[in-house]
This record gives C-alpha cells, structure tokens and sequence, in this order.
C-alpha cells in the first residue's frame, strides 16, 4: 500500500503490506512451506489452510520491524505492531504490540 518501504538486503514475497509499513534493513519473509504443504494461518483463532503453498505475511498499517527481523509465513501483524532487531516472530501479533 501507498508508503510501504522495505529496507535494503530485504526478502519480502506473496504479502499485503498495509500503509505507512516500514521493513528494518535485513527483514526476510518466509513465504513457502518446504514440506509441500499449504500455510495455514490464523483466522478466528483457528488454524485455516490458505490453499497456498507460497503465501508471506499481512501486516496492517504502521508495521515495523527492526533490523534483520524474520516473519514466518502466514503471520499477520496488527496495525502499528513493532518487532526488536533479530526478532524471530513465528505468531501473529495484535495491534500495538511491542517487544
């Protein structure tokens, strides 16, 4: 969306990014399952298929990361969620949630 910026040394790939979200330098998006399965995600606290085998993150507006944050695939952040440096985030996070 209008005002995304992903930093240099980035992998972002199959995600929605929403307004204003600014990816640290170094923040890589994990986006396939490597044992062929579908990437499921949360929705209404169940576990749901995507029906995709690539499919990265959704982060609302105002999302950022620290420097080489890792985002494991299916993970949605809420709107102004922020991450640490090096962060490992491997769930989703509500909006405003901070480290």
């Amino acid at each position: 969306m209008q005002g995304a910026t992903v930093g240099h040394l980035s992998y972002v790939g199959d995600s929605l990014l929403g307004r204003d979200v600014n990816f640290g330098a170094g923040t890589t998006v994990a986006n396939l399952r490597h044992d062929d399965a579908d990437v499921r995600a949360l929705v209404k606290g169940e576990l749901v298929s995507t029906g995709r085998r690539k499919f990265g993150v959704v982060c609302g507006d105002g999302v950022k990361t620290g420097i080489q944050t890792s985002l494991n695939a299916g993970v949605k952040l809420g709107t102004d969620t922020r991450t640490g440096p090096a962060e490992r985030v491997l769930r989703d996070r509500t909006e405003g949630a901070d480290n």
